[in-house]
């Protein structure tokens, strides 16, 4: 059974609206946000990437810096992987697994979902809102 992109999800929990769904484009720039992982202000990420909208702390897993070379730019210019600038780590799009590089494990993924027009980000116990 398909989701109805107007209906929020009968089980999202607590979300944030993070943009409108025309922001994010295949293999295009990333729309950044704030967040506040593990009790420590970090900023994050979404890209969209064979349709679907994917996010992950923009923390590589090699030294916890910043990934994007130029900012929120993170895809390869084949669109198809996302890298680090630094230490040339390869990940999946749809999964943040590393698939090349000096990397330990993968990115932190941060669920989204998207309804009426909007990406939004869902909050857990270790990942809320930057209080402003």
């Amino acid at each position: 059974m398909s989701q109805d992109p107007c209906q929020r999800p009968e089980a999202a929990g607590a979300t944030q609206v993070l943009c409108p769904s025309g922001d994010l484009r295949d293999g295009g720039h990333a729309v950044p946000f704030e967040v506040r992982h593990a009790g420590q202000p970090c900023r994050a990420f979404a890209i969209r990437y064979q349709g679907q909208p994917q996010a992950y702390l923009n923390r590589c897993t090699h030294v916890a810096m910043e990934m994007d070379y130029q900012p929120n730019r993170f895809f390869d210019d084949s669109g198809q992987w996302l890298l680090c600038a630094t230490h040339g780590a390869a990940y999946r799009p749809q999964t943040g697994e590393c698939a090349g590089g000096p990397c330990r494990g993968g990115l932190v993924k941060i669920t989204l979902s998207e309804w009426g027009g909007m990406v939004h980000w869902h909050t857990s116990d270790h990942l809320q809102p930057v209080e402003s």
